[in-house]
């Protein structure tokens, strides 16, 4: 790669070269080159090779940046580099890397110098660099490289003159060497090929032991390297050597460390008198503990001895046989016996098999519980006492006066306060941490820590109290669902605290809701969920029970529902035709018409009435007008039609009335006052010889009667026909039905009976059609959604908002209903289908249904299967008074669904399709679900969930009873 780059550059530089010299700048020139440098080989960084400068042409320019400099070289190196010198002057330094090696590196290289300007003058020269020899020192080889050589030779014939060492060495310059030894030895001779040579046998009692020879190598220039060798003289001998040593038994300490002396065994040998002994000493067997020096009979620690250890731990004693012989090979040997005894130290800390206890304590253990011994955890492996004995001391931190080393020592922690956490004193302290110090008894008093947590268990030992033995909340019955009525508050004296939970276990539920309350289970806050009714349920007693997740507690909450005047007074009929004679006399009770009033929140006295519209010229007046629950209708003024001053024959009274009658005038600007309305349409009839002035209304009444004709025979044969037909494909879908899901038993086959319809005559019947118009208003109900108030009528449906006025169209779609499309709900309650019995789960805010058991989502569209056994009820369940004065507000009373239906059953063909016709004629839409019906007081209605989630808020399964 360096040499493609190197390349490429010298490529770069000698077009740029080129291109200059063609340009005619030639001013610009490298003085001192083309020159030749020499370098020795091995020389270090920034030696010198070879200086030259650079001459500038006139013009004022100045040598580029980065020039002069070597762009090739060859061959190709980095072993130079162009320093500057003086001005314009530079010099040529070797890098130091590579280092320059004459005899394996090239002894030449030409370096390419290239030198460029700021005027765009260049020029280009070479510098050739000779690499000079430089003589090195010969260098030994093998094992006489970096050490001296010891030669051991046998004593006598057995080692006979000759060959004793070849030495091994080299010269860089791989120029011939010569060998020589100091100082000159008769016994040695050193060959010009490297050999060593002894030239005689040895006498060990008479020569030197050792010889020393100082080995010299020189190269043909002279440089030389010396190295030593000893031959050693081995002695052979006869003579046994015996042990001068008498002790025989030792004592030693464990855990000395490695090379500590045990003994020192000595022998001599009878051939060595007087000299210094080559005896050799040994260990036989070989001890893993100990050894000896075999030239000395030292014997020292070989390695760790712990006493406290297998086997030494049950036989301290160690043997050991020392042997010495006077020749490494068939000399003549001796043996002794000696006892080496380990004594033990304390050397070992008591070890524990835990350091870190965790402890659980009831808050109700008594004092003088042991909870912890430490000493079935701890032990100390020295062999002897007091080694190996131990206690317990310091326990120290957080709980040292709760707790105790009892007895002093011993390692038992005993409780010896009070671990209460209702007691002030112990600050409520759930965990308490404690040091305890186990200690060696023998010196150096070798110790560990431990640490012990204990963590009091609280325990439940009290009931939770209310602040009070019972509680009473007055509410007004026209409280809105969702608000808070009152607050209940228990205590716990059990600590740490952990919680109350509240709950109502009994009381408050209605013949339609298990229960219309609602407490926060964390803080004790009664809420309302249901529409209160002063008129149905005047107290509600609930039982509260508050839970600690042990033991309860429970108290009375006595709900006490205020009445409020929110019951309109209810009067029959609503709405009346009368026909009166033109010259009826002043004061008659026009056609013994009065009015018969009811408010189930307000006395009969309470009544005032007064006639609103339609009294044109004040013919018309009530009596009495105040103080009664019935009212006659009297005629206060004559007609004067003749004079013009009474040009309506058809009267239309609006009559209001207010149950604000015993009421001061004051009270009535600030109090709720409810008003009933009745209208009555009243015909003048003018006598024979009386003009009419005016159109008068045409009423017109259609007979419709059903004439049977002999001649229409065909007519009943043809129904005839067709029924039998529908009955017959009717049946077969039934009993197809019946196989599918019922097999039938076997059965014998029976011929299916045929019955010949008899002839009927056609029963005549006469249909009258009138139309119903000024629409009462008879509840009010509550929008789950607006929050706003609206009327309705409880037979047709038709609302009203009931501060404007303004008409509910019955195509508006209730807004809860429109919730309902909303997808992935989350279905946070669950109720009981009236009619199918099974269980659906629903989303309070949303609307969203599905069954409990298939997951089958109930699809938006579907009616509310409560809504449509609502709509079959009869209409005179609804709020407000029937014909019979019968009560019926938020529920229907038996006797009323009774009477309503005798009077359904009782009502003639005729009658029942005159108001179907009726009814045809209002042309009005029937509402959707949840539109117009939130405010419907039909018997188990249940009302919209607010967004808050009351799990008691359920309809009864009672409901299957009001179909």
């Amino acid at each position: 790669m360096d040499s493609r780059i190197l390349g490429k550059r010298q490529n770069i530089f000698l077009l740029l070269f080129l291109l200059g010299r063609i340009s005619g700048a030639k001013m610009l020139s490298l003085n001192g080159l083309p020159a030749t440098g020499n370098v020795t080989e091995n020389s270090s960084a920034y030696v010198l090779v070879h200086t030259f400068s650079v001459t500038l042409s006139p013009s004022p320019s100045e040598v580029a940046s980065g020039y002069p400099l070597i762009i090739n070289s060859n061959p190709l190196t980095k072993a130079f580099r162009i320093d500057p010198g003086a001005t314009h002057t530079y010099k040529v330094v070797t890098t130091g890397d590579p280092i320059l090696d004459y005899e394996t590196m090239p002894n030449s290289f030409d370096l390419q110098i290239y030198v460029s300007d700021t005027a765009g003058a260049s020029d280009l020269q070479i510098l050739t660099v000779q690499i000079t020899d430089v003589n090195e020192p010969p260098v030994f080889r093998g094992n006489l490289a970096n050490q001296t050589v010891m030669i051991y030779i046998l004593e006598g014939n057995r080692t006979p003159p000759g060959v004793i060492y070849q030495i091994d060495a080299s010269d860089p310059e791989q120029s011939q060497l010569t060998y020589s030894c100091t100082p000159v030895s008769q016994s040695f001779t050193v060959s010009q090929t490297g050999t060593i040579s002894s030239t005689k046998e040895f006498d060990f009692e008479r020569d030197p032991h050792p010889y020393l020879l100082n080995i010299t190598v020189t190269d043909r220039l002279g440089l030389s390297t010396t190295r030593a060798v000893i031959v050693n003289i081995i002695n052979t001998n006869d003579e046994m050597p015996y042990f001068t040593t008498k002790e025989r038994l030792y004592r030693i300490p464990e855990e000395k460390s490695p090379g500590t002396v045990v003994a020192n065994i000595t022998a001599k040998d009878p051939d060595d008198e007087g000299i210094i002994s080559r005896l050799v000493y040994s260990i036989s067997p070989p001890n893993m503990h100990f050894a000896i020096n075999p030239f000395t009979g030292v014997i020292y620690v070989a390695m760790r001895i712990d006493r406290d250890a297998a086997p030494l731990h049950l036989h301290p004693n160690i043997s050991l046989v020392i042997h010495v012989e006077d020749s490494p090979s068939g000399g003549q040997t001796n043996e002794i016996e000696i006892t080496v005894i380990i004594e033990d130290l304390n050397d070992n800390p008591p070890e524990c098999s835990l350091y870190n206890f965790r402890l659980e304590v009831s808050e109700t253990a008594t004092t003088g519980t042991v909870f912890l011994d430490l000493r079935d955890h701890c032990q100390d492996i020295d062999v002897e006492p007091p080694n190996n004995e131990f206690k317990f001391t310091g326990l120290t931190g957080l709980g040292s006066n709760k707790f105790t080393l009892n007895p002093s020592g011993s390692g038992k922690i005993v409780l010896i306060g009070d671990l209460d956490f209702e007691n002030p004193d112990n600050l409520a302290v759930e965990e308490y941490t404690l040091t305890a110090v186990v200690q060696d008894i023998a010196q150096p008093y070798y110790t560990n820590n431990i640490y012990i947590y204990i963590k009091i268990i609280p325990v439940n030992e009290f009931f939770p109290g209310f602040n009070n033995p019972s509680y009473v909340f007055n509410v007004s019955e026209v409280t809105r669902g969702g608000s808070s009525i009152g607050k209940v508050s228990a205590t716990d004296k059990d600590l740490p605290f952990t919680g109350i939970t509240y709950s109502i276990v009994a009381g408050g539920g209605t013949l339609s809701y298990t229960n219309i309350f609602w407490i926060d289970p964390n803080e004790g806050n009664l809420e309302i969920i249901a529409t209160l009714d002063y008129e149905t349920t005047q107290k509600y007693i609930l039982t509260v029970q508050a839970s600690d997740a042990e033991k309860l507690a429970t108290v009375s909450v006595t709900i006490n529902v205020l009445e409020v005047n929110d019951e309109k007074p209810v009067c029959s009929a609503n709405t009346y035709s009368l026909a009166i004679p033109v010259d009826l006399a002043v004061g008659t009770n026009i056609e013994g018409f009065k009015i018969v009033c009811v408010d189930r929140d307000s006395s009969p006295r309470s009544f005032r009435y007064f006639i609103n519209s339609g009294n044109v010229n004040n013919h018309f007046t009530f009596s009495p007008s105040a103080g009664s629950n019935i009212s006659q209708l009297i005629l206060a003024s004559r007609f004067d039609y003749d004079s013009g001053l009474d040009r309506i024959w058809d009267y239309r009274l609006r009559i209001y009335i207010t149950d604000d009658n015993l009421l001061s005038s004051s009270n009535r600007a600030t109090a709720l006052i409810e008003t009933g309305t009745v209208t009555l349409s009243i015909k003048v009839i003018p006598n024979p010889t009386t003009t009419i002035t005016t159109t008068p209304a045409i009423t017109i009444l259609i007979r419709t009667e059903n004439v049977y004709s002999e001649s229409a025979w065909y007519v009943p044969f043809l129904i005839s026909v067709g029924s039998m037909l529908l009955l017959g494909y009717l049946s077969f879908l039934l009993a197809k039905y019946i196989r599918t899901y019922c097999p039938p038993k076997p059965k014998a086959n029976k011929r299916p009976l045929k019955t010949t319809p008899e002839k009927k005559k056609v029963k005549k019947e006469e249909v009258w059609e009138m139309t119903k118009i000024n629409t009462v208003f008879d509840g009010k109900a509550t929008d789950p959604v607006t929050g706003k108030m609206y009327e309705y009528n409880s037979k047709s449906g038709a609302r009203r908002w009931k501060d404007t006025k303004e008409t509910v169209e019955p195509g508006i779609k209730d807004p809860v209903a429109q919730e309902m499309t909303k997808i992935n709900p989350v279905f946070d309650g669950e109720a009981r289908d009236p009619v199918t019995g099974k269980m659906y789960e629903y989303n309070s805010k949303s609307g969203a249904r599905r069954w409990k058991d298939t997951k089958e989502t109930v699809e938006p569209g579907i009616k509310d299967p409560v809504a449509q056994v609502i709509s079959t009820a009869p209409a005179n369940s609804s709020e407000g008074k029937d014909r019979m004065g019968t009560p019926s507000k938020q529920e229907a009373s038996p006797n009323g669904r009774e009477l309503a239906a005798k009077n359904n059953m009782a009502t003639k063909p005729s009658e029942r399709k005159a108001e179907t016709s009726s009814q045809d004629s209002l042309k009005l839409q029937k509402p959707k679900d949840g539109a117009g019906g939130t405010g419907s007081s039909s018997p188990g209605r249940s009302p919209v969930p607010s967004p808050k989630i009351y799990p008691q808020l359920q309809p009864k399964p009672a409901l299957k009873n009001v179909v």
